[in-house]
C-alpha cells in the first residue's frame, strides 16, 4: 500500500472521528433548572408546566426545581404534584439557597420529587393545612362550640379534621412512592413540625445535602429513580446547568393573581368604565378600565374564589355608583357593608401569600365611599343651581331695545339680535329683562327703576 493511500485513509479516519466527536458534543445532555421563589400559586404552576414541557422537548437529563417558599394555595400545589408525578423527565427538588425554606405546600412538593435535597442552612415542614377561608372568626379566635356535626364534634373541628386527614393521606402516599419517611411527614401535617437540612437527612426525609448545583448533580449521579412507571439510572455528574427564567406572562400572573391586586384591578376597571359612560369621548378611561377589569376577572378565575363573595363586592360597588348619582345615606352604607362582606368571603381557601388584606380592602372601601360622596355632592349642587344653557338660562337676562313698533321689536341679547314682544310700550335704547322664551321670541319687560332709571 502506498504512502499516499495510507495518508488518505488516516485523514478519513480522523475526519470521521472528529465528526463523531462533534455530534456527540452537540447532542450532550443538559440539566435544566427553575427557581420557585415565593408563594405557590397559579404562576408557579404555569412555570413548572412550561419547564417540564421544555425539558421533555429537549430531552434533558433532569429538571432541578429550586424551592424557597412559605407555602401557598393547595389547589396549585396539587397541580404541581400531578405534573411532577407524570413527568417523563426526572425532577430533583432542591431547597435553596441557604436561609431558604420549603414550608407548607413546599414540603409536599419536595416529597413528590424524584430526588430531594437541601442546601445547608435551610429548613422544611410546618405543613399543617391552614387554607380554610370564609368569614372572619369571632373576636379572640373563638368558634361557636354549640354547632355540632354528625359525630358530635364541633363543626369547625370536624371540617379541620377532614382537611388534615386528607393532607396526611397525600403526604404519606408521596412518601411511600419515593421511599421517604412517611411518619415524619404526618408529624409535619398534624403538629406543624419542621426540620433543618441535616435533621431532614437523618430522618430520611431527603436524599442528601448539597452546597450548590454542582455538588447536587454529583450526589444525584447513579441513583435509580422511577420516572413515569419505568426505572431510570441518573447520569448527572458534570452536566451543564441551564436556568430557565420565567417569561413575561408568568411574571404578570405572579402579580395579578394576588387577590388584593385582582380586587384593585376590578375597582379601577369598574370606575374607568363608569367614567367613560358619564363623559363620552374621553376614551382613555374606557380603554384602561376595560383592560383592568378583564385582567382582574381573569386573575380571579384562576383563584379558588367564592362567587357569593364576588357578587356581594360587585353589588356593593353598584350601590356606591348609584349613591354617587342619587345621594342617599342607605345606599352608601349598604354598598360599603356589601363590599366589606364580599371581600371577607371572596376566597374559598387561603394560604401564605394568598389572603385578603384588610390594609388594602379597608382603604379601598373608604376611597370608594369617598368618591361616591364627593360625586354625589357635586350632583346635588348641580341640581340646586339654576340652568346655564337653553331658554331657561335666558330668564332674567338684561337686554337692550334696538327698535320697537307697537308691541314688537328687536333686542340685543348675548351679542345677538332677537325678536321680542312686550305688553307695554318700549323705546330704542331702553334696558329691559327677559321673562320668557317661546319659539325664539323673547318676552321682555321693563327692569326696576333702581337698575336702569326707567319707570315701569
Amino acid at each position: 500500500m502506498s504512502i499516499a493511500r495510507v495518508a488518505f485513509f488516516a485523514a478519513a479516519l480522523l475526519g470521521a472521528a472528529a465528526v463523531s466527536a462533534f455530534s456527540s458534543a452537540g447532542s450532550g445532555k443538559v440539566a435544566l433548572s427553575i427557581a420557585v421563589d415565593g408563594a405557590i400559586g397559579p404562576a408557579s404552576t404555569r412555570q413548572l408546566e412550561e419547564a417540564l414541557d421544555t425539558a421533555a422537548r429537549r430531552d434533558a437529563a433532569v429538571l432541578i426545581l429550586q424551592l424557597d417558599t412559605p407555602g401557598g394555595l393547595v389547589t396549585s400545589m396539587r397541580e404541581m404534584i400531578a405534573d411532577i408525578l407524570a413527568s417523563p423527565v426526572p425532577v430533583i427538588g432542591y431547597v435553596a439557597p441557604s436561609g431558604g425554606h420549603a414550608a407548607s405546600a413546599g414540603t409536599y412538593i419536595l416529597y413528590a420529587t424524584h430526588v430531594a435535597a437541601m442546601a445547608p442552612g435551610t429548613n422544611l415542614g410546618a405543613a399543617t393545612p391552614v387554607e380554610l377561608g370564609g368569614l372572619p372568626s369571632l373576636p379572640g379566635g373563638e368558634k361557636d362550640k354549640d354547632q355540632k356535626d354528625a359525630t358530635g364534634q364541633p363543626a369547625g373541628d370536624a371540617m379541620m379534621a377532614k382537611v388534615t386527614n386528607d393532607a396526611v393521606a397525600l403526604i404519606r402516599s408521596l412518601a411511600e412512592m419515593r421511599g421517604r419517611n412517611g411518619d415524619w411527614g404526618e408529624k409535619a401535617v398534624r403538629e406543624a413540625a419542621s426540620l433543618s437540612a441535616n435533621a431532614a437527612l437523618q430522618e430520611h426525609v431527603i436524599d442528601f445535602v448539597a452546597r450548590d448545583t454542582t455538588e447536587l448533580l454529583q450526589l444525584a449521579d447513579g441513583r435509580t429513580v422511577e420516572v413515569a412507571g419505568r426505572k431510570e439510572v441518573l447520569a448527572t455528574k458534570g452536566l451543564p446547568v441551564e436556568t430557565l427564567e420565567p417569561g413575561w406572562f408568568i411574571r404578570l400572573l405572579a402579580v395579578i393573581t394576588d387577590p388584593n391586586t385582582a380586587v384593585i384591578l376590578m375597582l379601577v376597571g369598574v370606575y374607568g368604565i363608569v367614567f367613560e359612560f358619564t363623559s363620552p369621548g374621553a376614551v382613555a378611561p374606557g380603554v384602561i378600565g376595560t383592560i383592568c377589569l378583564v385582567l382582574g376577572l381573569y386573575a380571579l378565575n384562576l383563584l379558588p374564589i367564592n362567587y357569593t363573595g364576588l357578587a356581594l363586592m360587585l353589588l356593593g360597588v353598584a350601590f356606591l355608583i348609584v349613591e354617587a348619582f342619587n345621594p342617599t345615606v342607605v345606599l352608601g352604607l349598604g354598598g360599603v357593608a356589601a363590599f366589606l362582606l364580599g371581600s371577607a368571603m371572596l376566597l374559598k381557601v387561603e394560604g401564605p401569600g394568598f389572603a385578603m388584606s384588610w390594609a388594602v380592602i379597608g382603604p379601598a372601601a373608604a376611597l370608594t365611599l369617598g368618591l361616591a360622596l364627593l360625586t354625589g355632592t357635586y350632583v346635588w349642587a348641580a341640581r340646586k343651581n339654576p340652568p346655564r344653557v337653553g331658554g331657561e338660562a335666558m330668564r332674567g337676562l338684561p337686554v337692550e331695545i334696538l327698535d320697537w313698533q307697537g308691541g314688537e321689536g328687536h333686542v340685543l341679547a348675548l351679542g345677538e339680535r332677537w325678536r321680542a314682544k312686550a305688553g307695554e310700550p318700549m323705546q330704542p335704547g331702553d334696558r329691559v329683562e327677559v321673562i320668557d322664551v317661546s319659539d325664539l321670541v323673547l318676552t321682555v319687560r321693563r327692569r326696576d327703576a333702581g337698575n336702569n332709571g326707567a319707570i315701569k
